[in-house]
């Protein structure tokens, strides 16, 4: 039976372009060896915060073998595979190259919005199709439908290979649902920075990170505190970002982290169409807060 090694601090990686939009592997080599040296415990390739859905299956092919070959086993690499398509994610699990690559990250289909029905069979034929630990991947403000507790409970206690869910849907309620009544061999990530102090505090086994990608030794910090049963001074780094929290996805993701990241001198604050940089209101309010942080 397939456990989940997706635990602790894992870094929702970005893509760095250059100032003329290609991806910018200098600026990525800088940021891996960045976050692998404070406190990341794995890194998660090519989903929305690394704008995957802006790269060309060459682009993904290739920063894919890049990071593989970077990373070179320090850390396990979950990598994004998923869509609103069933037969075409299946497809693309058989035909894609997975040596490297420990485990699947794959979302809920998105603007079709199917029934609890239909989202436990399109999760059952990426199970039976997937060679690999699926993590499935809930967030109801991007696709536009809640995968309710008990279909990931049921999922996870039909198939042994889906070991873990990232859950995005902001309800403590659903979360502790899923906690109490999962198998042994399943966890619950926390998709969302904000929430990860009390999810953590309720069981989960660590966050698929954006903040991460610019603080994840502060971040990590945290989650290890309260592993440990620390959880006053984790309370105090938690409620230290709290300003920063909004400001990072007010202008969209990963607007805020690209901007924070650039203010650190680790990017160009360059993405792509329809994403455009956040507003230099909201950069420097970042800014002053980077310097409080980290000083």
């Amino acid at each position: 039976m397939a456990h989940n090694i997706f635990k602790g601090l894992g870094i929702a990686l970005i893509t760095p372009f250059t100032l003329n939009g290609e991806i910018d592997y200098k600026a990525l080599k800088r940021l891996i060896e960045y976050q692998l040296t404070n406190g990341a415990d794995f890194l998660c390739i090519l989903a929305t915060t690394g704008e995957a859905p802006c790269l060309s299956k060459q682009e993904k092919d290739e920063m894919t073998v890049f990071i593989k070959e970077l990373v070179g086993g320090r850390v396990p690499i979950l990598k994004y595979c998923g869509g609103n398509n069933t037969a075409a994610v299946v497809e693309e699990i058989k035909t894609t190259d997975w040596s490297g690559i420990d485990g699947m990250l794959s979302i809920c289909p998105y603007y079709n919005k199917p029934s609890q029905e239909g989202l436990y069979r399109h999760f059952k034929a990426i199970a039976e199709a997937s060679p690999l630990p699926v993590v499935l991947y809930n967030v109801p403000g991007r696709t536009g439908v809640n995968m309710k507790a008990e279909t990931t409970v049921r999922l996870a206690k039909d198939f042994p290979n889906i070991v873990a869910v990232k859950e995005a849907s902001g309800s403590l309620e659903q979360i502790d649902e899923i906690i109490k009544n999962k198998p042994d061999n399943f966890d619950v990530i926390s998709g969302d920075d904000a929430l990860t102090f009390s999810m953590v505090a309720s069981g989960a086994a660590g966050v698929i990170s954006v903040i991460g990608n610019a603080l994840p030794k502060e971040f990590s910090r945290m989650i290890r505190l309260e592993f440990n049963g620390e959880y006053e001074p984790a309370r105090k780094i938690h409620h230290m970002f709290t300003e920063l929290y909004s400001l990072l996805f007010v202008d969209g993701n990963p607007a805020g982290c690209k901007a924070l990241l650039n203010d650190m001198g680790m990017i160009e604050n360059v993405l792509r169409l329809p994403l455009v940089p956040t507003t230099i209101m909201t950069k420097q309010k970042m800014a002053e807060l980077l310097k409080d942080l980290r000083y």
